[in-house]
């Protein structure tokens, strides 16, 4: 099993950008589908964006859509999520999961690894 660890985390404007990145543990990280998601202080955790473990297809929860973009580096053992057009509401502490020969999964229960999160503030 892969050991996942979240960064890039920080402050930002409303309007602006950042780059959140997990890293993985394991020669086979490749092996596996990625989901992002978020939970704001007194929400639940809610889905951000899934990659699918062979990297043919995305999806994205539909507050990110057009916004967010989910990509992977196996060479680096990295998936990202670059965050653009940031508002107040995306604030919260971003969480990467992994799950082995996944597909795009949306649901925190199809996921068997999690990484600790990464806080993401966005400013008005």
């Amino acid at each position: 099993q892969v050991q996942l660890v979240e960064s890039g985390g920080g402050l930002v404007q409303s309007g602006g950008s950042l780059r959140v990145s997990c890293a993985a543990s394991g020669r086979t990280f490749s092996s596996y589908a990625v989901g992002w998601f978020r939970q704001a202080p007194g929400k639940e955790r809610e889905f951000v964006a899934a990659l699918a473990w062979n990297g043919l297809s995305t999806v994205y929860g539909e507050s990110v859509k057009g916004r967010f973009t989910i990509s992977r580096n196996n060479t680096k053992n990295t998936v990202s999520l670059q965050m653009n057009s940031l508002k107040p509401e995306d604030t919260a502490v971003y969480y990467c999961a992994a799950r082995l020969y996944g597909d795009t999964q949306m649901t925190i229960n199809d996921y068997e690894t999690w990484g600790q999160g990464t806080q993401v503030t966005v400013s008005s």
